[in-house]
């Protein structure tokens, strides 16, 4: 562990650093620094850099990590509640089990991330880059990921309930088991996503990009899917009951035991598609 009077003098210098725009002071450079349970509660970090610090349990509740470099930094079970880290670079970063709800991540870089289990409620990530980060299990219910690209990300059992995810890239996508109930998908790009056994009932994917993605046994009961792309899509087994599929793209997608009882498919395009056993009872065409 980090010398305390050692630590005040760093985060001192640092203050004087970032109030005089680099006039006096000096730029923290912890890098590789022992902070292991370390108490940094509403500290001034914006800019330092902490890459591959061992920040296990620390408390960095409010505090502020603008621009700060968190490169393989380990911050597991960390409080970083209400935290500012828009803009840093967590790529590489083990975040399992830390505290993130609340948290600024707006354009933050967390490629190749482990948020395994992470507490990212209510959490914006618009704009983040989360590329094979692995979220599974996260709890990223009401978080703001406008514009986050999530291009094989691992969300496997993730809660993302009310989660706004318009113009997200989900692209190759685990989804596997997901709780993606009420959220927004708006122009979302899931193609090739696997979203397998997935909760959707109610979701807007109003225009999404669902082109041969796994969505088999998945609910998707009163989801907006008007003018989505499902072309080669597996929907086997998937409970489209009440779902508006309207100007639906299905070309070739695999239906056979869905559940489309009152959907909409309203001018959906149904070439080459697989009914077989589909319930087909209340369909509006």
């Amino acid at each position: 562990m980090m010398d305390k009077d050692k630590l005040d003098e760093v985060l001192e210098q640092h203050k004087l650093w970032l109030d005089t725009e680099g006039k006096k002071g000096k730029r923290a450079n912890l890098e590789g620094a022992d902070l292991e349970d370390a108490n940094l509660g509403g500290a001034n970090l914006g800019g330092a850099n902490l890459k591959g610090a061992d920040l296990i349990n620390a408390n960095l509740k409010g505090a502020n990590l603008e621009g700060a470099n968190l490169e393989y930094a380990d911050l597991r079970g960390a409080n970083l509640w209400y935290a500012n880290l828009r803009k840093a670079d967590l790529s590489g970063a083990n975040l399992r089990f830390a505290d993130l709800s609340g948290a600024d991540l707006r354009d933050a870089n967390l490629e190749h991330a482990d948020l395994w289990y992470a507490n990212l409620e209510g959490a914006n990530l618009s704009g983040a880059n989360l590329r094979f980060a692995d979220l599974s299990g996260a709890d990223l219910i009401n978080a703001n990921l406008k514009g986050a690209n999530l291009e094989d990300a691992n969300l496997g059992g993730a809660n993302l309930k009310g989660a706004d995810l318009i113009n997200a890239n989900l692209k190759g996508a685990n989804l596997e088991g997901a709780n993606l109930g009420g959220a927004d998908l708006e122009d979302a790009n899931l193609g090739g996503a696997n979203l397998g056994g997935a909760n959707l009932s109610g979701a807007n994917l109003i225009s999404a990009n669902l082109e041969g993605a796994n969505l088999s046994g998945a609910n998707l009961s009163g989801a907006n899917l008007i003018s989505a792309s499902l072309e080669d899509a597996n929907l086997s087994g998937a409970d489209l009951c009440d779902a508006d599929l309207s100007g639906a793209n299905l070309r070739y997608a695999d239906l056979s035991d869905a559940d489309l009882s009152d959907a909409d498919l309203w001018f959906a395009d149904l070439s080459g598609a697989n009914l077989e056993d589909a319930n087909l009872g209340g369909v509006k065409f």
